[in-house]
Formats: C-alpha cells, sequence, structure tokens
C-alpha cells in the first residue's frame, strides 16, 4: 500500500466528511462491470478488499479506491471486420455504399465485437487527510487524476477541492536549485533531470543517473534551457521526481520504512495498515516541506 505517484490537490473549508458520510456518499456509484456492449466501466472499490468497506480509515486518515474496467477493442480490427463487411455489401447491391452506411456498418460491427474483447483492470487510490487538508490521487498523468476527481465529483454533488499551488513555480525552482548545486530545506538533488529551451523549438536534454553538480548542466541553464523533472530525495527517507506541473512521480520510499511496518503486523490486515499509516506521516511531512521550499502556497 505504497502510492508511486502522487497528483496533488487542496480540500477547501467546504470539505466536511466523515468516514461514515463519505462511505454514504461513494455507495451511490460502487463499481459495476462493463456490460456487453459498454467500452469503460468505472466505481468506487474496497480499497483493501473488505465487501461493504468504501473507506478504509487509520487515525483520520482515509483510504478510497476506484476501480476501472476497459474493453480492449483496437479501431484497426473494427475497420478490418468492417471493411469485410462492406465488401459483401458492395457486392450484394452492385454499388459501394456511401459514408453514412459505411459508418453505420462500422458501429454494428463494434458493438458485436465489444462482447469477445479483452478486459482490463486496474485501481486508483486516493488517500483523504482531513487533518493537514491534502487529497492525493496515486496517478501517474494528471488525465487519470481527472477520471477519479470527476467521479468523486458525481459520488458527492459538489467538490470542495482545488489544485494545489505555490507562490513559486516548480520549474523555477528545480532551475535555481540546478545551477546553485544544492536546494533549500530537507531535499538533496537526485541524479536524474530534464532540461528544456523555453524557445519555440523546445530542444530538451535529458540526464539519468548522470551527475547533475556540473559546469555542462549549469552552461544549459545559461543557455535558455530551464528544469521541467528534477530527481530529489526527502531526508534520506523518499526519493522522487518532481515536474514542473507540481506532480510527483517515481515515489520511492527506504526500506527501512517497510520493513518498520512489516514488525508492526501480525497479519495482512495489520500490515496494510502498518504501511498506509506510515506512507501518511512519510507524506504528509514531506509535502509541508515540499510548500515551504516553493516558497509557500499561493492563492
Amino acid at each position: 500500500m505504497w502510492f508511486k505517484n502522487l497528483q496533488i490537490f487542496r480540500l477547501t473549508d467546504g470539505w466536511d466528511y466523515s468516514t461514515e458520510k463519505l462511505a454514504e456518499a461513494l455507495s451511490r456509484g460502487v463499481f459495476i462491470g462493463c456490460g456487453a456492449t459498454d467500452r469503460v466501466a468505472r466505481g468506487w472499490v474496497p480499497p483493501r478488499g473488505e465487501t461493504g468497506e468504501l473507506v478504509f480509515s487509520v487515525g483520520r486518515q482515509q483510504l478510497i479506491a476506484l476501480g476501472q474496467e476497459q474493453k480492449l477493442l483496437p479501431s484497426s480490427v473494427v475497420r478490418q471486420y468492417a471493411q469485410t463487411k462492406l465488401e459483401e455489401i458492395e457486392h450484394a447491391q452492385g454499388y459501394k455504399p456511401g459514408k453514412k452506411q459505411a459508418r453505420e456498418v462500422r458501429e454494428q460491427i463494434e458493438l458485436e465485437l465489444l462482447p469477445r474483447a479483452f478486459v482490463k483492470r486496474g485501481l486508483i487510490y486516493v488517500w483523504i487527510d482531513p487533518v493537514n487538508r491534502w487529497l492525493l490521487v496515486d496517478a501517474s498523468s494528471s488525465a487519470r487524476a481527472d477520471e477519479v476527481i470527476e467521479h468523486l465529483k458525481l459520488s458527492l454533488d459538489e467538490l470542495p477541492v482545488t489544485l494545489l499551488k505555490t507562490k513559486q513555480a516548480p520549474g523555477t525552482a528545480m532551475t535555481q536549485w540546478l545551477a546553485a548545486g544544492e536546494t533549500s530545506g530537507n531535499f538533496t538533488i537526485d541524479k536524474d533531470c530534464e532540461l528544456r529551451a523555453i524557445a519555440e523549438e523546445r530542444a530538451a536534454v535529458r540526464y539519468v543517473r548522470h551527475s547533475l553538480d556540473s559546469d555542462e548542466v549549469r552552461a544549459h541553464i545559461a543557455g535558455g534551457k530551464a528544469a521541467t523533472r528534477l530527481a530529489l530525495t526527502w531526508n534520506d527517507r523518499v526519493s522522487f521526481v518532481l515536474t514542473e506541473q507540481l506532480q510527483i512521480k517515481r515515489l520511492a520510499f527506504l526500506d527501512l520504512l517497510k520493513e518498520d511496518a512489516e514488525r508492526q503486523a501480525d497479519n495482512a490486515d495489520d500490515l496494510f495498515a502498518a504501511n498506509f499509516s506510515l506512507m501518511c506521516g512519510e507524506l504528509s511531512h514531506l509535502l509541508g516541506h515540499l510548500v515551504e521550499a516553493l516558497g509557500g502556497e499561493g492563492e
């Protein structure tokens, strides 16, 4: 139960959901799998697999999960079957089908193929911290996070949530840190980054497992490139990549933290709770320090 990515949101003053109230709201949108002709299905599922438990809570920290099913039906397959059908129609009626008829054939073929398509399943976890007013989505892209936020809005009929904003843009701060060879606060620079030119062609340079405290990196910055991604470590405990959109990717927690959770657990349920509790504690402090390093919260 360790997040790998963070899309970061702030709970606004309108958020007032106890575990019971949140579970009741989520019950309006529980997961129901794809029907025969559905391409995608989404809904809330028990985050640790316990039937009926839509919200898992430890120490006022809440965990929910959005389940998703997606039918895998490539458009190339639909076109292939549709082409065969259109050729049969052309042979039968003696002339080539028009655009409208061809579109209707493709739509009909898709409906016929969907029940036979493979199904891909997935989970997106959401951590809600009412104490420190965070809502964190474990998603690698803003588009995936938007799917979760939209479904949450449908379940709650409102959404007192906003994206985190800081006074200093992450890209500006990361560029300054690289130029200086050091960060502010409790962070250290690791060995991965991306620098991208501000000019129209957006030329980019990527460093992987490479020392970033070098004249070469500073020369790129002096030449007009700015940092768009930078690998960092917080307090020698959590490593991650920060992006210019204020997203956190490739989260990795110190092995000692996971070992500590295992020592606290007697069974699988205890381990899940211990992992979640430790993760919440670490990330709450990390996020506070990150906001401070970026000049505080913006309007």
